[in-house]
């Protein structure tokens, strides 16, 4: 795995972590909005009498998804943290949180540092090669 690769990780949890509160938001939604319709038509002998408890059973489960996803999503970011404080270079250190840390786009972390972007990317891949990427066990 390559430093970036390493360091990726987070962000790559972090969507997931996003996505999967937004299908948490999304049915709960669709169960507060689960209203009767009232018709003339006779009901379907087939319908699903248990679609509100399905629709919470699966909230519940995708909630714990998520708790599950953010403690892994910590951990990461511990391990990523510790990896990033090993390096020496200070701007270095700097841009490697701004980056892997805070997510932040290329345009803010070249404002937050003072720096113009193509110097930032420089830099960028001067700590790349200063973060030691712990072995794979």
């Amino acid at each position: 795995m390559t430093s970036k690769e390493y360091l990726s990780q987070a962000y790559r949890i972090d969507r997931v972590v996003k996505a999967k509160l937004e299908q948490v938001q999304s049915l709960k939604e669709l169960a507060t909005t689960a209203s009767a319709t009232l018709s003339d038509t006779p009901r379907s002998e087939t319908r699903n009498v248990r679609r509100m408890e399905d629709i919470i059973v699966e909230i519940v489960v995708m909630k714990d998804e998520v708790l599950a996803d953010i403690a892994t999503l910590v951990a990461t970011k511990r391990e990523i943290a510790d990896a990033i404080r090993d390096v020496e270079c200070a701007d270095c250190r700097v841009l490697l949180e701004l980056r892997y840390m805070n997510f932040l786009p290329w345009g803010a972390i070249a404002s937050a540092m003072s720096f113009s972007k193509q110097h930032i990317f420089r830099l960028h891949a001067q700590a790349l090669e200063k973060v030691s990427v712990p072995q794979e066990t």
